[in-house]
């Protein structure tokens, strides 16, 4: 007989697999146009033109997607394109980021990859969002830059919280702005959001000690890339997260609305009953298109 202990383990990671199989298993959506915002390979954005006639006449709302994967090399921005069109085909203009976001370090014999690189992660992002809007109005005219909101999953969203917070930053930071970013708003989907408490939990394997350079170096860049140090923004900021999340547990999207409520700041926390970590992007998800609608609240 199976042990009743460990029965809903094995139920909830079979789900979880079943999710993660359904999201990654729609064909990758080449983009209508890709520009460069630096030299490296990776320092490239795509662009989806929306595909509703009415918005795109009227200047339609600009999401700025980054993509998660644990900040590790194997996952790169191709992953989420399906979720890139699903949002074009409801009338957003779309801009899917690329990033430096795995270590040049090599992993041990069968670890898993290394999780970011530091500073280049920060250096990339932060130069991808202060390009985009010369970007924008050169291959991506549909767009109105003037409702532009950042949208990142899993370690996505902690990069999308990240680039709301750049007025916040500690003055020496080399990513800090002088004021808050001409966004709409900030949606998160699963994010690392909070990095005490995804250490103490494990998650993605310590992916976000690992992205700040490991344990030495852990307090003292926590401060310049943790999103629950770096509040209140002013932002207009939402998380969604599900409840069965097993990856990122719904335990870090509420321990950062709970420090964003210490810092007189409200978050939307939005958590779904029955969902896990991907169908937050997964297309063929109901949970899909409450994203979208999170997104269209804050653009529209």
């Amino acid at each position: 007989m199976p042990d009743d202990a460990a029965a809903p383990d094995a139920a909830a990671a079979a789900r979880a697999a079943a999710e993660e199989e359904s999201a990654f298993s729609h064909p990758a959506v080449d983009p209508d146009r890709t520009a460069a915002y630096g030299d490296h390979p990776d320092q490239v954005i795509d662009f989806y033109v929306p595909r509703a006639e009415t918005a795109a006449d009227a200047g339609a709302p600009l999401v700025v997607l980054l993509h998660g994967g644990a900040w590790r090399a194997p996952y790169d921005r191709r992953h989420i394109t399906p979720f890139a069109d699903f949002l074009a085909r409801r009338g957003f203009a779309v801009a899917n980021v690329e990033y430096r976001h795995g270590s040049a370090v090599p992993a041990p014999d069968g670890a898993a990859p290394v999780a970011g690189r530091w500073p280049d992660t920060f250096d990339d992002v932060a130069a991808a969002l202060d390009a985009l809007p010369a970007l924008v109005r050169e291959v991506l005219p549909q767009a109105d830059p003037r409702r532009t909101v950042v949208v990142g999953h899993s370690a996505g969203g902690q990069l999308a919280l990240w680039a709301a917070a750049r007025h916040v930053l500690p003055a020496d930071a080399p990513w800090r702005l002088d004021g808050p970013a001409a966004l709409r708003g900030v949606v998160a989907l699963a994010p690392i959001a909070d990095f005490a408490v995804s250490e103490k939990l494990e998650v993605c394997g310590g992916a976000a000690g690992q992205l700040l350079g490991g344990e030495e170096h852990f307090d003292v860049r926590q401060p310049y890339a943790d999103p629950a140090l770096l509040l209140p923004t002013g932002i207009a900021t939402t998380l969604v997260q599900g409840r069965d999340d097993i990856d990122v547990p719904k335990a870090v999207a509420e321990a950062f609305a709970d420090a964003a409520a210490k810092a007189g700041e409200m978050v939307g926390l939005t958590l779904l009953a029955e969902v896990g970590h991907f169908p937050l992007i997964d297309p063929a998800a109901d949970a899909c298109a409450v994203v979208a609608e999170e997104i269209a609240q804050l653009a529209w």
